[in-house]
């Protein structure tokens, strides 16, 4: 068995080392047999790394496991194809299994069902032969899923107990060979809230040898009125609306351990702005609420004129763009111009040492201007300074002269800091400040590592825009497209969201604001096509209203009223994933503060208390995962203030690019999911701000080895210095784990349940021994995200009942 450890950095972004998730599963499926423990990964890959990870000795011990036979297969690819009429689901699903041993696999291809789904219509196949099957109800399925882990000592399964399971008869599988399984059947898919919510679970992918070679999830959506809102709260999905009926919706990735089950909401309506609020709040103690509010505008027909905007873009041609970065940029350039729309104003500016408009007056777009720009463009050369300010100044009087009815954007690329005339960044920033009285955004699209970060923050943060690094080696061109095809077509601008309590509401009555902390607040734009997606807080649980008001042009106001109501407290945890967002959300505008505004106590401390919360961990705080931190905020105060300083260092090189780049992913958070690009973010982020740490205090290193690590085995010496960031992310990789709503630490050679206060952890606990019957009598008690908690192979100190619960192997 291969016992590297890659390090990963997924939990550095979401909490999510290796994801246990445990929402019943219903589709794909897992191969089990009765003499056999499930296969784990040797090698953990959530999402390809970026770049990658080189091998390394290992740092941390493997965890033991019981002496038990494994099967030994992998899965190959996970193909599923999804049609949707209203809430009427016909899922098609095939799934590649390859055994990876030296002798024939006898198994059973197995599959729980939850008891909330309404399934029929299923038929399953084996190499193309349709293969004998049978469909058992929860109470039999609990029979079985708990002979499996008493005779294999094996405690995957029991996260599937209370389902119900389809389980075909046993198949072999030869050596090396290969069995595709495919699986048709039609759900009826709930209807809560105004949303439809279509689960397609992976939980049981986690069982392989290897990480899942292939997952690609395609799902049609038709629907007799218009569809609104499509939002999936666990991945990155790409979205096309061919017309306001239909919808496709795709996701695809490689190489990966699934950390999440594929989930799609979505709803339909008539009005000009469709929104929906969701909203849980946690069983427990003084927790508010969190609630998420989606909204999406009417999709216009095609031979509907959009709102005509404004748009200067901004290009830095100094000597350092040189090269392929120049030409990249006018590819970008050329890009834009083409795709303004007819009654666009639009101007270029050209900036180095000197600054140059394309022409005097902002351009009202037609085939004949666009082309004279594309001329213009071929003649663009790099050399010279970078004049940051008077680009800035005069790119906001071009729009000052342009139409007031239309919204205004600057599209604003540089790859340096300021050389010529005014360079103090903070004097920059105000001064464009000052000028933008024309309430203009900026985009602004930082290329390369040499740029001053910062500036670019203050920028867009002055003008409600946002920021872009690309790397040496990614394709400006790209990422500006990405961003301008999100401007094509404006809606409403300057938004304000209103939120009122009801008179009988407990918020009326103890005169609060209904909602709290959102993000983002407002002052924001919305565009066509645009999935609007704001997270907030709330104390009290009732009814309300929420106003959303923006403009349409300069001189009217569009308004739209909904009722809302925010839940009360609760254990049903379908709309969890609110608080896992609003927290990346509020560990971004945390990090942007911190940033921007300097060291504020009580924010890092928040921030400290965000992470072992809720699992998220930043380069500031990435050290939780080490066995030997403790899980509270004033043993690691000083830490944080330490990396929180090498931030503030850090504006004009790699460091501050990538950390940059981090905040900004965290505050744009639309989903739970981790991004590969985060990953990179945090990658790099990790590695400058531990150099910076380490050379600030040398001799207080706040990291110890593992006490049974034979370090000297690998010809390593005892002693422990502080760790490089490759070990710490191999740490974080073996100590963290998420399952469902739940953050778990590795800490003194077992797991604990981060919900459970400082006080409760040191508390004597109730121990039960794992695979005995009172082990199995709290599994069938237990709701299913306590159950999915007792499958970890060592240790585990459980909140049970906000009591600490010892489940010991």
């Amino acid at each position: 068995m291969n016992k590297r450890v890659f390090p990963i950095l997924t939990a550095l972004i979401t909490a999510a080392a290796v994801v246990f998730c445990a929402v019943a599963t219903y589709a794909q499926g897992v191969l089990i047999s009765e003499e056999f423990r499930l296969p784990r990964p040797d090698i953990i890959i959530i999402h390809p790394p970026f770049p990658p990870f080189p091998p390394h000795p290992p740092i941390l011990p493997p965890r033991p496991r019981p002496e038990r036979p494994v099967l030994e297969y992998k899965i190959d690819s996970i193909d599923v194809h999804v049609t949707m009429t209203d809430q009427a689901a016909e899922v098609m699903v095939s799934q590649t299994f390859t055994n990876e041993g030296s002798v024939q696999m006898e198994a059973s291809f197995m599959f729980p069902l939850p008891y909330d789904s309404a399934i029929d219509q299923l038929t399953l196949m084996v190499d193309g032969k349709e293969f004998p099957a049978k469909i058992m109800a929860a109470d039999k399925a609990r029979e079985v899923y708990e002979s499996i882990v008493r005779k294999n000592l094996d405690p995957a399964l029991l996260e599937w107990m209370g389902y119900g399971m389809f389980k075909t008869s046993v198949f072999p599988i030869p050596p090396k060979a290969s069995r595709t399984v495919s699986l048709k059947y039609t759900q009826l898919c709930k209807r809560t809230d105004g949303l439809t919510d279509f689960l397609f679970p992976l939980a049981t992918a986690k069982y392989s040898t290897k990480p899942v070679g292939k997952i690609s999830v395609h799902v049609t959506i038709d629907s007799a009125d218009p569809i609104r809102n499509v939002y999936s709260p666990t991945q990155e999905i790409k979205i096309q609306r061919p017309t306001e009926k239909s919808a496709s919706i795709s996701w695809e990735v490689e190489k990966i351990v699934p950390d999440s089950d594929f989930r799609l909401l979505f709803d339909v309506g008539t009005e000009k702005l469709t929104t929906r609020t969701v909203s849980y709040m946690p069983n427990k103690d003084d927790e508010e609420g969190y609630f998420l509010l989606l909204g999406s505008p009417e999709i216009k027909a095609k031979d509907e004129k959009p709102r005509a905007k404004n748009v200067v873009f901004a290009l830095d041609t100094s000597g350092s763009m040189m090269g392929k970065k120049i030409a990249q940029a006018k590819d970008a350039l050329k890009y834009v111009v083409k795709n303004l729309r007819d009654g666009d104003s639009f101007n270029i500016l050209i900036y180095n040492t000197h600054v140059r408009l394309y022409k005097d007056s902002m351009q009202v777009a037609s085939e004949e201007t666009r082309n004279e720009a594309l001329v213009f463009i071929e003649g663009i050369y790099a050399g010279g300074g970078t004049d940051i300010n008077s680009a800035m100044t005069m790119s906001i009087e071009q729009l000052k002269k342009a139409s007031a009815d239309n919204p205004n954007y600057i599209l604003f690329l540089t790859d340096g800091c300021p050389t010529v005339g005014e360079t103090n960044d903070a004097q920059i920033a105000l001064n464009a400040k000052k000028a933008n009285d024309c309430k203009a955004r900026v985009f602004s699209f930082g290329v390369g590592y040499d740029l001053n970060s910062r500036l670019m923050d203050k920028l867009v943060r002055d003008s409600s825009g946002q920021s872009e690094f690309v790397r040496e080696n990614e394709n400006i061109e790209d990422r500006v497209s990405r961003l301008f095809n999100k401007l094509q077509a404006p809606i409403m601008t300057n938004v304000q969201l209103t939120f009122t309590p009801a008179d009988d509401s407990e918020a009326k009555k103890q005169g609060v604001p209904l909602v709290n902390r959102l993000y983002p607040d407002s002052g924001f734009d919305i565009f066509a096509g645009e999935q609007l997606v704001i997270s907030g807080r709330y104390r009290f649980p009732g009814k309300g209203t929420l106003k959303v008001s923006g403009k349409i042009n300069a001189d009217e106001t569009l308004e739209f009223t909904y009722p809302i109501e925010l839940t009360e407290k609760t254990s049903n945890t379908r709309y969890a994933f609110t608080e896992k967002l609003w927290a990346m959300r509020r560990i971004g505008a945390i990090l942007d503060d911190l940033d921007l505004n300097g060291k504020n106590k009580e924010l890092m401390d928040e921030l400290i208390q965000l992470s072992i919360q809720h699992g998220i961990l930043t380069p500031y705080t990435s050290f939780l995962a080490d066995e030997n931190a403790q899980l509270d905020v004033a043993s690691n105060a000083r830490r944080v203030e330490r990396r929180v300083d090498a931030l503030a260092e850090n504006t004009t090189n790699a460091s501050g690019v990538t950390q940059r780049a981090l905040k900004g992913a965290f505050k744009m958070a639309q989903n739970v999911a981790p991004q590969a690009q985060r990953m990179a973010d945090a990658d790099m982020a990790l590695d400058s701000v531990m150099a910076e740490e380490a050379a600030a205090a040398p001799a207080a290193p706040a990291y110890h080895a593992r006490p049974s690590f034979d370090s000297a085995a690998l010809g390593a010496a005892p002693a422990a210095p502080a760790p490089s960031a490759t070990q710490e992310k191999a740490a974080i990789a073996q100590n963290l784990r998420q399952i469902h709503n739940r953050t778990f630490f590795f800490k003194n050679n077992q797991w604990i349940d981060s919900s459970l206060t400082e006080t409760q952890q040191n508390a004597a606990p109730r121990k039960i021994k794992q695979f005995s019957d009172e082990y199995f009598a709290l599994a069938r008690t237990a709701d299913p995200e306590l159950a999915a908690c007792m499958t970890f192979e060592q240790p585990v100190l459980l909140n049970v009942n906000n009591e600490p619960v010892l489940i010991e192997p």
